[in-house]
């Protein structure tokens, strides 16, 4: 066997045991990544195991006057939000967005979908069906109204900040999943991903989460 060949030999073996060896250390670290990056369950910027945080009740009356409490909707995960029927600026986002996140679900994974007024004085039964279908939210959307007084407990128990102003009522935004034990199990705030909150809500429904 001449050098040349020998030396060719040589580097395509060193080749052959360089790449045997990435193949190996690549494998060892994406399983070393793989347990380092693993996912959550649910993808909010919040999220809370099973029976960890129950919600907090609520218990007002809808748009239609009937009496609506979050323990009445259990058995089904549900959305809860906080929204004014004439805001024209972050309200119309986030109800598109939870509309979007809804709207491909298998029935038996939408949610309830509830929103607690943050403008009990603007809020009627005429702008919040407006706002329903000018959104696309679903038409069983139950939007919670009352005195200012009982709107409040609401936002405090919920970390809501609520701002009246003359054009318009400036609040914190935030879409809390709940399961369907009435445990908060996700909150999202704007801008979020509609398909996250479509992956968390399917998650509930097949109780991977």
């Amino acid at each position: 066997m001449t050098a040349r060949r020998l030396y060719l030999l040589s580097v395509a073996s060193a080749a052959v045991v360089g790449i045997c060896l990435g193949v190996l250390l690549h494998g060892r670290l994406a399983a070393r990544s793989a347990d380092a990056l693993a996912l959550p369950a649910l993808h909010g910027e919040a999220t809370w195991g099973a029976g960890v945080r129950p919600a907090p009740p609520v218990a007002l009356r809808d748009q239609w006057g009937r009496r609506v409490s979050l323990a009445r909707l259990r058995g089904r995960a549900a959305t809860l939000l906080f929204m004014d029927s004439l805001c024209r600026e972050a309200c119309p986002v986030e109800g598109r967005l939870l509309a979007a996140a809804i709207r491909p679900l298998a029935p038996r994974a939408r949610p309830h979908v509830v929103v607690v007024s943050v403008d009990p004085a603007g809020d009627t039964p005429a702008s919040i069906g407006k706002a329903i279908r000018k959104w696309g939210l679903p038409a069983s959307t139950e939007w919670l109204r009352g005195t200012r007084a009982q709107l409040a407990r609401v936002w405090r128990a919920y970390d809501i900040t609520v701002d009246p102003r003359s054009s318009d009522v400036v609040h914190s935004t935030a879409v809390y999943v709940l399961d369907a034990h009435g445990d908060e199990r996700a909150g999202f705030v704007l801008p979020f991903l509609p398909g996250l909150v479509r992956a968390d809500l399917r998650a509930l429904a097949d109780g991977a989460a």
